[in-house]
């Protein structure tokens, strides 16, 4: 029996194995917030400082939501920027407005390793098993592999998709179906059945499409709805979109030796996902992508600093780099505006490199 009910802000779709993980390893019940959406930032801003950074603001609003849902425990992870003071903010924040709450702060702890997590976590359930968890726990890592795969495949040919609204449905079932998978068995043979599906849907994609990259900040990027949801809008023109950036590849299978990759750009590294962003910039740039899209909340010390880096790196491969930074107040208008405005210049761009290496193209 669950012995309390625990819930941690939206970030994209892990919600689903972090319910696996909770309900399954910790016997724990998971409350899963309502998505990321306006109430969740109005909430949100009307609680926070008036500077600090949008997922501040998101995720405190979505912790209130989460409350009113039913949710007694509350979990904030730590990271290497302003991340690791958001915890012990929200905290007071939440006790000033009246709510009566467990909150695990993450990064209040010395050692952020497995066993540390469960023995931080034992405290809201004392018969928490370390082996049931050890048991459960490579189910969830897999289901983030296979979301993070089929989200991978997905924008980079939904594009290109004869029914677009095909490949959104079927993405949706994925999902209402991955809730349901207890076992590594069944979620193989879920991702199997899925992959295909996905493969089925008929894609008529360009000999040379249009290849953009999206690199920058953590939450930003992940969590559609604080970037107006980017990549649906480049997919809608076409474009082939890369965004590295996500659970897999950043905690599960994270790259070593990121400094040897970017010298002589820059030899320090500057916090958060500032490195990595600057790593595959400079990878999209070698592999000549038409253009990269660097997208951070506003007021992002490490993707602030990680911009000059990107503008050498603009100028030495004569890339188009779009700037994008997001907070409270930005609307959807100027967002669009600038996203086709950036879309006609790597189209002309492409155009004209096309003249230049195919002689008699018109």
């Amino acid at each position: 029996m669950a012995v309390c009910k625990v819930s941690l802000p939206h970030l994209g779709n892990y919600h689903i194995p972090l319910s696996v993980l909770f309900t399954l390893g910790f016997d724990i019940e998971y409350i899963v917030p309502p998505p990321i959406s306006s109430k969740t930032l109005e909430i949100g801003s009307r609680h926070s400082p008036e500077f600090v950074c949008a997922p501040f603001k998101y995720t405190l609003g979505n912790f209130i939501e989460a409350i009113e849902a039913g949710a007694d425990t509350l979990v904030q992870v730590a990271g290497s920027c302003r991340l690791d003071y958001y915890g012990e903010l929200q905290e007071l924040i939440l006790a000033d407005l009246g709510y009566k709450v467990n909150f695990i702060n993450l990064a209040g702890m010395k050692k952020l390793d497995p066993l540390s997590v469960y023995l931080r976590l034992k405290q809201f359930n004392p018969q928490a098993s370390l082996g049931r968890i050890a048991r459960v726990l490579p189910l969830a890592v897999r289901m983030v592999e296979c979301m993070d795969k089929v989200e991978d495949y997905i924008r980079k040919n939904v594009g290109f998709a004869a029914d677009q609204d095909l490949f959104e449905k079927t993405h949706r079932e994925f999902l209402r179906d991955l809730r349901n998978v207890r076992s590594r068995r069944d979620l193989d043979i879920l991702y199997r059945d899925y992959k295909k599906r996905f493969q089925d849907i008929e894609v008529q994609s360009p000999p040379n499409p249009l290849r953009v990259g999206i690199v920058g900040e953590y939450y930003t990027i992940m969590e559609p709805f604080s970037n107006h949801f980017i990549e649906k809008e480049l997919a809608a023109k076409g474009i082939v979109v890369d965004r590295w950036l996500n659970v897999t590849n950043t905690l599960l299978h994270a790259p070593k030796e990121i400094k040897e990759k970017v010298k002589p750009y820059t030899s320090y590294a500057m916090g958060a996902t500032s490195m990595a962003t600057i790593s595959r910039a400079l990878r999209m740039a070698k592999m000549g992508y038409d253009g990269i899209i660097h997208v951070k909340s506003f007021g992002c010390t490490p993707e602030v600093d990680a911009m000059p880096v990107l503008q050498n790196i603009s100028r030495d491969y004569q890339i188009p780099i779009l700037f994008l930074s997001f907070d409270t107040h930005t609307e959807k208008t100027g967002f669009i505006t600038r996203l086709e405005a950036f879309y006609d210049m790597i189209v002309m761009k492409k155009r004209k490199r096309k003249r230049e290496y195919l002689p008699g193209f018109v």
